[in-house]
C-alpha cells in the first residue's frame, strides 16, 4: 500500500512529544507500506538532523520555514475566522510538494498528524483519508484561557474558539479521525460531525527508557519538558513557588532538577532558588531522571498523554502528577504512580516517597511493568492497524455502493467486480 503521511513537526529525531508519536507511526507503517512523508522544518538544524528519516520511510518532503515569517502569518489571520495558530503550519512550498507527490503517485492512503495541516490534503478525493488530531488543540487553548492575564485571555479563548469550530469542519472532511486518549476521542465524539472516530495511545520505548543500576539521589526530585512551552513553564512556577519552600521545610537538602530545552529568561531565574537547577538543554534527559528519587509533573494544563510520564515510569522512577496529566496515562492512582492536587497534596506525596525508600522502590517497579503492559508501541500500532483496516474497509464499500449501477441501468455498463 502507498501511504501519504503529512505531520506538523518534521518527526526526525524523535526527540519531542510533537515528533515522538508521528515517527513511530512512520516507521511501523514503513515496514509493510510505501510511505511518503511531508512536513516541515523550522531550522537548519532541523533540517539536517531530519534527513536521518530517509532510513524510515520511501521517501520524504521537507519545507523549510523561519518562525519569524510564521509568526507574522499568525498574526494576519488575527482578524479573520481562521485560527492564527494554522498561520504557523502553513508554506505554499510544502502545498506545492505535496501537490506533485499527489499527482505523481497513486496513494492508497492518506494519514495526516495534527489537525494544523490537516487543510493541506483536505480536499484531495478517490482514497481514504485519516485525520490523527493527537490532541484536541482547541481545548488546551481554552484551558489557556484560565490561566492567561486580561486581556491576553480573551485573545485564548477567542483562538480555542476558531480552533474548535475548524476541528469540527476539518473532521468532516475526512473518513475516519483518531485521538490519542480514550477522553480525547470522547471530545471529538461530542463534536458530533457523523465521521467515524477512534484511539490508539502512545507509546513508550522501554528498551531506551530503561532503569539503571546506578544509585539515586534521595534528595532530588525532576522535572523535564521544553521549557519554551507554556504549560510546563507555568506549572514550575506554581511549583516553585507554592509547593518547593515546604518541601524544603520538611526536608532542607532537597534539590530540583528542571530539566529541559530553550528556557526563557524567566524559567532561568528560578535557577536562583536555592535547591533548584535549570540544565537548559541536555543531549539525554535520561541520566537527570534515573538520578532522581521521583519525577514530579505538576501540570495544570495537559492534554492527551504526557510522553514524560511514560518514559519515567518505564525507567523505574516514581512519578508525582496532577490528576490531569494523569488522565493521559492507562495508570491506577496509588498503584503505579501518585496524583495530586494541591500544594498539601503534592507535598505529602512526594516527601512519602522520599522517606520510604520501600515505597519508592514498589512504585518504580510496578510503574515500569503498567508502562510494559499497557503503553507499547507494538500493541498500540497494532490498534492503529485495525482502525486503517477499518476505514480503508469502509471507504471500499461506500466507494462500491455509489459506483454500482442504479436499477433498470444498461446491463452494459461496466462492474467494478471485472
Amino acid at each position: 500500500m502507498k501511504i501519504l503521511y503529512v505531520c506538523h513537526r518534521f518527526p526526525f529525531p524523535p526527540k519531542r512529544g510533537g515528533k515522538i508519536r508521528p515517527f513511530n507511526m512512520i516507521r511501523h507503517l514503513a515496514q509493510k507500506h510505501e510511505v511518503s512523508v511531508a512536513s516541515l522544518a523550522r531550522s537548519p538544524q532541523e533540517a539536517m538532523e531530519g534527513q536521518g528519516l530517509s532510513e524510515h520511510c520511501a521517501r520524504y518532503e521537507m519545507a523549510r520555514v523561519s518562525n519569524p515569517l510564521q509568526v507574522a502569518r499568525m498574526v494576519a489571520r488575527l482578524p479573520t475566522s481562521t485560527p492564527s495558530s494554522f498561520g504557523f503550519f502553513h508554506s505554499r512550498d510544502l502545498a506545492q510538494r505535496i501537490a506533485r507527490m499527489v499527482a505523481a503517485v497513486s496513494f492508497d492512503l492518506v494519514f495526516v498528524h495534527c489537525s494544523s495541516v490537516a487543510r493541506y490534503v483536505e480536499n484531495l478525493r478517490g482514497m481514504p483519508k485519516i485525520l490523527d488530531f493527537g490532541d484536541m488543540d482547541s481545548q488546551k487553548w481554552l484551558e489557556y484561557a484560565r490561566y492567561k492575564p486580561f486581556p491576553l485571555s480573551l485573545g485564548y479563548k477567542l483562538e480555542g474558539i476558531k480552533l474548535e469550530h475548524e476541528e469540527k469542519r476539518l473532521a468532516a472532511r475526512f473518513d475516519l479521525c483518531t485521538a490519542t486518549t480514550r477522553a480525547e476521542w470522547e471530545t471529538l465524539q461530542g463534536y458530533g460531525t457523523g465521521v467515524a472516530a477512534d484511539w490508539f495511545p502512545n507509546g513508550v520505548d522501554s528498551h531506551y527508557f530503561a532503569p539503571s543500576e546506578e544509585p539515586y539521589d534521595p534528595d532530588t526530585i525532576s522535572f523535564v519538558g521544553r521549557m519554551d512551552y507554556y504549560p510546563n513553564q507555568e506549572c514550575m512556577f506554581d511549583f516553585c513557588a507554592n509547593t518547593l519552600p515546604s518541601l524544603r521545610a520538611r526536608r532542607p537538602a532537597i534539590k530540583l532538577l528542571i530539566v529541559g530545552a530553550d528556557p526563557s529568561a524567566q524559567v532561568r531565574r528560578l535557577g536562583d532558588i536555592p535547591g533548584v537547577t535549570v540544565t537548559g538543554s541536555v543531549p539525554d534527559v535520561r541520566p537527570y531522571v534515573r538520578s532522581s528519587a521521583l519525577m514530579v509533573a505538576p501540570l495544570n494544563i495537559a492534554r492527551g498523554t504526557q510522553n514524560k510520564i511514560l518514559e519515567a515510569m518505564a525507567m523505574g522512577v516514581p512519578v508525582v502528577t496532577s490528576r490531569v496529566a494523569a488522565g493521559g496515562v492507562d495508570a491506577v492512582d496509588g498503584a503505579h504512580l501518585v496524583t495530586a492536587s494541591s500544594r498539601g497534596e503534592y507535598a505529602a506525596a512526594i516527601v512519602g516517597i522520599l522517606d520510604h525508600p520501600g515505597e519508592r522502590a514498589r512504585l518504580a517497579t510496578a510503574g515500569r511493568e503498567r508502562m510494559l503492559a499497557n503503553h507499547d508501541w507494538r500493541a498500540s500500532m497494532a490498534r492503529m492497524d485495525a482502525i486503517i483496516e477499518s476505514c480503508i474497509e469502509r471507504f471500499r464499500r461506500r466507494t462500491s455502493k455509489s459506483a454500482a449501477p442504479e436499477p433498470g441501468a444498461d446491463s452494459r455498463a461496466p462492474s467494478l467486480a471485472r
